[in-house]
């Protein structure tokens, strides 16, 4: 019986810290890196954007996004957002966190995140951020 690869849905805050090449990024790279098992829900793409656009611009942010696009990109359509609806009542998530949770579970995928909201969540590889000297 083969093993079957779980797709990796990777958070905003793993996106950031990789992009920035962060103390904790080396946590997410070989997510982020194996495109061809890589889902970016739609919001992290919003998300990232607004970040880098505010701290380094508008280039840097649309060379991001492009990064993020070479994944397969889920867009929010009723089913996924009331599937986001019940995981952010269940387990108390923001809007957003619910949104990458449940495209999580939609794709019987691993949430990779630096996120505090997300530990002890099942399907979940949460590394907690560096706390820096």
């Amino acid at each position: 019986m083969t093993r079957r690869t779980r797709r990796n849905v990777v958070d905003s805050s793993a996106w950031l810290a990789y992009l920035a090449d962060e103390t904790g990024a080396t946590h997410f790279s070989a997510a982020i890196e194996d495109v061809e098992n890589l889902v970016v829900p739609s919001v992290c793409i919003l998300e990232v954007f607004k970040v880098v656009s505010r701290q380094r611009g508008d280039g840097d942010a649309l060379q991001a996004a492009a990064l993020m696009q070479q994944g397969l990109v889920i867009d929010l359509d009723a089913m996924l957002a009331m599937a986001a609806a019940k995981a952010g009542t269940d387990h108390k998530l923001p809007l957003a966190d619910s949104i990458v949770y449940a495209t999580g579970l939609t794709v019987d995928g691993v949430v990779w995140t630096q996120d505090e909201d997300f530990d002890g969540l099942p399907d979940v590889k949460f590394f907690a951020k560096s706390k820096r000297a």
